[in-house]
């Protein structure tokens, strides 16, 4: 992400920074319309006019006119005002003159340059340190996240203003002026915006961490929370650094609506599933190590990206599906079992006598009850039903736990003594069974043979 923001910076800067150069050098070259030229008055009639000093002396008088009516922009003059202030302000302290580079202008140059490399010292080795212990000291930690990644931006930022300063306490052609003019805009703009970006990072991951820590479940989206915010943040300054240096940015965005309608069509399942992921972080169906089942697909959350989610299956491999689908479909979370639901039918054979069956009713709810790890409320014994071959016992019951292997383990225990209490009053389970009855001449024939 470094990279890309760095990269960027540079490409805005090799495109907007030639046209305000030759903007520059033909502001300076071409004469205005309303320069005088001056004729000779002097010269007689007879006499021929120097053609050639005339041109010179025209030239002359319409680029001083043009320095003299110039206006620099407003973003330079906002970047390089205030240092036009502290030089002159420090040349005015030393009696030092205003035209030409004399050696007093070169020291007070280097004079800049010594100042600037002793405030960073006393920054990153006096202030900071001293800031550093008291944040150690509070009980929040986003001040000991943001203060190691403001310390680079904040020397490297008195390291242009006093590199700036040095330069112009040297005295140096209009244009050139105005060079450095649009150099210290961009410089500026540039350690400004790098501040920014490391201070809105850190406070990103400190938001994660306080998520993590709390289990907020939002947590398992801030990741590509993260990621669009700083894409955001990147584009929303390149922007106003582009702008700040007078490119048209409107222009720029007008044209990004016509274009805009082409890439949505073009990319309306990338734009569908971006939806789906918005859903999903507001909704918070599910977080990273849940079993969800979505769809027909059942697995463990491995990952929620912009466009698809992760699942990892039972049989361990992994299912990615777009996030329109998982913001369409019915979620059902296993992870998030308040308890969990036991229902079974016990078949005991029709031999079974009316008191037999009311006792074991009674021997299997007490069995239950016993059990702490079932909740007392739902347990619900009942003879329900008679099936073609059984006498059909109704239980159910719910667990204290929504743990699955809890679950497992109490209904192992409660099956054993379900076996146990069958056996002691003397019944059996019930199977399938049927009965094949035969009449006629076949029947006839068996029982004549067994006869």
């Amino acid at each position: 992400m470094k990279r890309l923001v760095l990269l960027l910076f540079f490409a805005l800067t090799a495109v907007q920074l030639p046209p305000l150069i030759r903007a520059e050098a033909g502001n300076a070259a071409a004469p205005p319309a309303s320069a005088p030229v001056p004729a000779n008055t002097s010269a007689p009639a007879s006499a021929k006019p120097d053609t050639a000093d005339d041109e010179s002396r025209n030239k002359t008088a319409a680029a001083a006119a043009v320095v003299a009516s110039r206006q620099p922009r407003p973003a330079i003059a906002a970047a390089s005002g205030f240092i036009e202030n502290v030089v002159d302000s420090v040349l005015e302290f030393f009696s030092v003159g205003e035209s030409g580079n004399a050696l007093a202008h070169y020291g007070v140059s280097a004079f800049f340059l010594l100042l600037t490399l002793l405030l960073r010292r006393v920054l990153t080795e006096v202030i900071f340190r001293r800031l550093r212990q008291v944040a150690a000291r509070t009980r929040t930690t986003l001040d000991d996240q943001l203060l190691p990644v403001l310390e680079a931006p904040v020397g490297a930022l008195i390291g242009v203003f006093g590199i700036f300063c040095a330069l112009d306490a040297l005295k140096f052609s209009e244009q050139v002026h105005g060079y450095i003019g649009i150099a210290a805009t961009i410089a500026f703009s540039l350690v400004i915006f790098w501040g920014l970006f490391r201070a809105f990072n850190a406070l990103l991951d400190h938001l994660h961490h306080v998520a993590r820590e709390r289990q907020l479940s939002i947590a398992p989206f801030m990741p590509w929370l993260k990621k669009t915010l700083i894409a955001l943040f990147v584009i929303v300054g390149v922007l106003l650094i582009a702008d700040n240096l007078g490119a048209n940015v409107r222009a720029f965005l007008a044209g990004l609506g016509i274009g805009g309608l082409a890439f949505a069509l073009a990319a309306q399942d990338t734009i569908a599933n971006l939806f789906g992921s918005v859903v999903v972080a507001l909704d918070q169906p599910f977080k990273i190590g849940d079993t969800v089942q979505i769809a027909a697909v059942t697995g463990t959350v491995e990952d929620i990206g912009l466009r698809s989610t992760k699942l990892r299956a039972v049989d361990r491999s992994l299912v990615i599906i777009p996030n329109k689908t998982v913001a369409a479909e019915t979620i059902n979370n296993l992870s998030r079992f308040s308890q969990r639901r036991v229902e079974q039918v016990i078949g005991l054979t029709y031999d079974t006598t009316p008191e037999q069956m009311a006792a074991m009713i009674d021997d299997i709810r007490q069995l239950v009850l016993r059990e702490p790890g079932v909740d007392p409320a739902s347990v619900m014994v009942y003879f329900r039903d008679f099936s073609a071959s059984s006498l059909d016992l109704w239980l159910v019951y719910l667990t204290r736990e929504p743990d699955f292997a809890k679950q497992m383990a109490l209904r192992e225990r409660i099956n054993l003594a379900l076996m146990k209490a069958v056996a002691a009053r003397g019944l059996s389970f019930a199977f399938p069974t049927s009965v094949m009855h035969l009449d006629g001449p076949v029947a006839r024939q068996l029982a004549g043979n067994k006869g």
